[in-house]
């Protein structure tokens, strides 16, 4: 679609509509034309950001919407209703614009905790300084494993959910910091390192990826994406482009806040795998099977559903008239 000739062809529209959404008093025949003028722009709008996504003419016309909205109800959209917007299109669309980053902070996690593992396990000096040799052994031959199965399943789940969910949701809302996730990545990389190190050196490195990969393809997965998520937001605050940096770290923070809402579901998954499967007798593919379909599951949702939306125009932040008429920049 060329904007320009859109806009070339229902500029007279949009300023009736404009001109409409101003006027203090309407008659009835103004009422019916406004809603009529709004259901045009509304599909122009939705044209326009199918084509292009956003774009100078876009933000004219949700401009004008958001005010014509407002002159015809003056009232907010239920709150139930807005929950098959934010599964299908919102939180979706959010974990979509972070995908790449969210790639590399995971590849800096796995390179960061093999090479901890590798180096720790690779100097008795570095072994030793982790405690005395009993000690390790005991962990590994014993405490590693009876980690998972020492408290009832159902409070395992819970315990180990609440913490993964903390954890995420300081990544998001600290991220503007620019430090905070990267610190909590680096200290699980180097605890997830150090514990591997311990059970490389008891001989026992294939039980530590048995026990991990159960539940730790989707656990940790949700930790790259939150901070990712979080480093977007510090990223909106440094780099803000043509908006100001209040409100380039608004949009940020609200598009991305949704993220640590998402998090909060797939870690009781994560946290359910890890009480209820990482500790059965059952055959390791089995378990490491469901760890894989709930990861496969979470980023087909990232991906393809979120691939789907962000094409569609959707950011992950709310609407346009929650978040009130947008301020418009020239250049």
């Amino acid at each position: 679609m060329d904007l320009d000739a859109l806009t070339a062809a229902r500029r007279d529209e949009w300023a009736r509509l404009d001109e409409l959404s101003r006027t203090r008093r309407l008659a009835g025949a103004e009422v019916d034309e406004l809603v009529d003028r709004y259901r045009a722009a509304s599909a122009d709008l939705a044209d326009a950001k199918t084509s292009t996504g956003r774009s100078v003419q876009g933000d004219h016309i949700s401009t004008m919407l958001a005010r014509a909205r407002l002159r015809l109800t003056g009232a907010p959209e239920n709150v139930l209703r807005k929950i098959p917007r934010f599964f299908a299109l919102q939180l979706p669309a959010a974990l979509y614009r972070i995908r790449w980053l969210t790639l590399a902070i995971a590849i800096g996690f796995v390179l960061v905790g093999t090479v901890v593992a590798l180096w720790v396990s690779g100097d008795d000096a570095l072994v030793a300084a982790l405690g005395n040799r009993w000690q390790l052994e005991q962990y590994a031959e014993n405490d590693f494993t009876d980690y998972y199965s020492e408290n009832h399943p159902a409070a395992f789940a819970g315990t180990v959910w609440t913490n993964n969910a903390w954890i995420a949701v300081q990544c998001v809302l600290f991220g503007i910091t620019g430090f905070w996730p990267i610190m909590v990545m680096v200290q699980n990389a180097v605890g997830v390192g150090t514990a591997a190190a311990i059970m490389i050196e008891f001989g026992r490195a294939d039980v530590f990826l048995l026990y991990i990969a159960p539940h730790g393809l989707l656990e940790l997965t949700c930790l790259f994406v939150a901070a990712a998520a979080g480093l977007t937001i510090f990223w909106a605050w440094v780099a803000p482009g043509r908006r100001t940096r209040g409100e380039a770290l608004a949009a940020a923070g609200r598009s991305l806040a949704t993220v640590a809402i998402g998090l909060i579901f797939a870690l009781a998954i994560a946290g359910l795998i890890e009480g209820f499967v990482t500790a059965q007798p059952w055959p390791w593919p089995v378990k490491i099977g469901i760890g894989a379909a709930a990861l496969a599951l979470f980023l087909v949702y990232m991906i393809v559903v979120g691939g789907r939306a962000y094409r569609r125009g959707e950011t992950g932040d709310l609407t346009e008239y929650e978040t009130g008429t947008p301020t418009l920049t020239a250049g």
